[in-house]
């Protein structure tokens, strides 16, 4: 990263994420001053402290920090109930970019809230942590498709499927809990869904999904998922569960979806929290190809239909021990190159919007064990985000 100006970021909520995105930009070479975080239990700071990083002053609250003095970037990493509050108070009181992790929201309701927010104060300066849009293999696909290589998108196949560790992880972390975060899926899967999305160009018309608890689960057999003290490495952040056994757990450890998209594309998603063999892969068939992405290998694979077509293969390598492909590092560039008005964020409010609420009626189709119609969602969202009624 060039030499720039030097960035003055506040943060709050400093858990892992923001701890791993922070180390990241440092070990990048964004110059930035951390002045301070709001947070009671910050589990972000070894991870600061492994780059070198400052992490400033430890306030009580938000009003005292943002009273403390002007700052470039607001960043809010908060448990995902929070970010709602957390954000109107930022917008309030912080006339700079507010930066947030995703989901930025866990409901419908919330949804609509914060678009009428986000118009009413925080147009152009909102930018949302979906971190698979920096991703360099996935600007690449983009561009593949952009360039017309497989066609018309007619289907597509995709998973996430996670390690153990990491659903051991989820299963001890506050995002065990709808009240905190949401749904598995909308947490976890979001990415996938704003990725996704944007592939195929179009928004969702009707949702259907099946799915449970059947691994973190203290009726499961103990063998499934009892891999010893290794799982437990991992620290679990606020509100962590002693264990692994799920006892107090309400969002799936597996799920499937099928979605049917405005322009006719057709998709079906299988994610499971405990697999033996990870797999994180979008799968798109079109009318004269198939462009596989996978987010393990950090692969990309352009199949023509023509027997004698050409097949183009690529494979990125991140940065040793990162779980990102190099996407965090790449978002740090993004965030500089917003700041300082050189390109636009790489995903916008709406995109993200867009993409909870595909989980969300994902997840409601699931609950009410129903094909559920999309149209009134959107609707919603188009109307709060031009200032009517909804």
């Amino acid at each position: 990263m060039q030499q720039r100006k030097k960035h003055r970021i506040a943060v709050i909520g400093l858990g892992m994420r923001l701890g791993m995105l922070l180390r990241a930009a440092s070990a990048e070479g964004w110059d930035f001053e951390l002045a301070g975080y709001v947070d009671p239990a910050p589990v972000g700071l070894p991870l600061l402290a492994e780059q070198g990083v400052d992490a400033g002053r430890s306030y009580p609250d938000i009003q005292t920090m943002l009273a403390d003095g002007s700052f470039d970037l607001v960043m809010i990493g908060s448990p995902n109930h929070l970010h709602l509050t957390h954000l109107a108070e930022t917008l309030e009181r912080h006339p700079g970019h507010v930066f947030i992790e995703k989901p930025i929201v866990r409901t419908e309701e919330e949804s609509f809230e914060a678009a009428r927010l986000i118009r009413e104060r925080g147009q152009g300066r909102v930018l949302v942590g979906l971190v698979a849009r920096s991703a360099p293999i996935v600007r690449t696909a983009f561009e593949r498709l952009d360039a017309d290589v497989i066609g018309d998108i007619i289907s597509i196949d995709a998973t996430e499927h996670l390690p153990p560790a990491h659903g051991a992880y989820l299963a001890r972390n506050w995002r065990r809990r709808v009240e905190w975060g949401g749904s598995y899926m909308l947490d976890k899967v979001c990415h996938d869904f704003d990725i996704l999305g944007r592939m195929v160009g179009a928004r969702p018309v009707r949702v259907a999904s099946f799915g449970g608890r059947r691994i973190f689960n203290p009726e499961a057999a103990q063998q499934s998922r009892d891999q010893g003290p290794a799982i437990l490495q991992r620290l679990s952040g606020w509100n962590a569960a002693p264990d692994i056994s799920g006892a107090d757990m309400d969002v799936t450890d597996h799920q499937v979806a099928i979605v049917e998209y405005a322009n006719g594309v057709r998709l079906s998603f299988h994610s499971n929290t405990s697999a033996a063999a990870p797999e994180r892969r979008w799968n798109l068939v079109g009318r004269t190809g198939t462009l596989t992405i996978d987010l393990v290998q950090n692969t990309l694979v352009v199949t023509p239909l023509a027997a004698r077509g050409t097949v183009e293969q690529l494979r990125w390598r991140g940065p040793q021990g990162d779980s990102h492909g190099g996407a965090d590092q790449a978002m740090a560039r993004d965030l500089v190159a917003a700041l300082d008005g050189e390109r636009a964020f790489p995903v916008s409010v709406t995109d993200s919007l867009v993409a909870g609420l595909t989980v969300m009626a994902i997840d409601r189709a699931l609950s009410e064990e129903r094909i559920v119609d999309c149209a009134p969602l959107w609707s919603r969202l188009d109307a709060a985000e031009a200032g009517l009624a909804t």
